[in-house]
């Protein structure tokens, strides 16, 4: 049973697995995110569930869709998302396994509250290893394939 939403004391956040309204709920694009962003009490939430790493913002009557931009899909890259006090924030920072977003590299992000910024972050790692472990610990060949196709 998941429990959620978390409101970490001493920020405007909150963290929840799905949505702000179904912790098993998909956020996959703007039309799934209008009424989280709507009805958050935060401007900004963290989510997850769907293991792809970006987000949607809304200012005012505009919303999109955030997606990070990197340059390989090879090399640890970074990018930098700063925070507009005037928008309202859905971030998903990734997934550290099964990826969904064709990037096979590990997709993680750093909220720094004293900067206002969300850095996101994608880092290689050994997949043949971590293929290796999933099929001995005998769970789906699908799960280690997909590794592979960050799908």
């Amino acid at each position: 049973m998941l429990l959620g939403p978390i409101y970490p004391e001493g920020v405007a956040v909150a963290c929840v697995h799905g949505s702000p309204l179904d912790e098993d709920d998909y956020i996959l694009n703007v039309r799934d995110a209008w009424a989280p962003l709507q009805q958050m009490q935060q401007p900004l939430t963290f989510f997850g569930h769907t293991h792809v790493q970006g987000g949607f913002i809304q200012q005012g009557t505009a919303w999109r869709e955030l997606i990070p931009e990197y340059r390989s899909r090879e090399v640890a890259e970074t990018w930098v998302l700063k925070l507009d006090p005037e928008c309202r924030y859905l971030i998903n920072p990734g997934s550290a396994g099964q990826p969904r977003d064709g990037d096979w590299r590990v997709a993680c992000a750093i909220y720094d509250t004293d900067e206002a910024t969300i850095t996101f972050h994608r880092l290689p790692y050994d997949i043949i290893k971590a293929q290796g472990k999933i099929l001995m610990a005998g769970l789906p060949d699908r799960l280690a394939i997909r590794l592979r196709d960050g799908k």
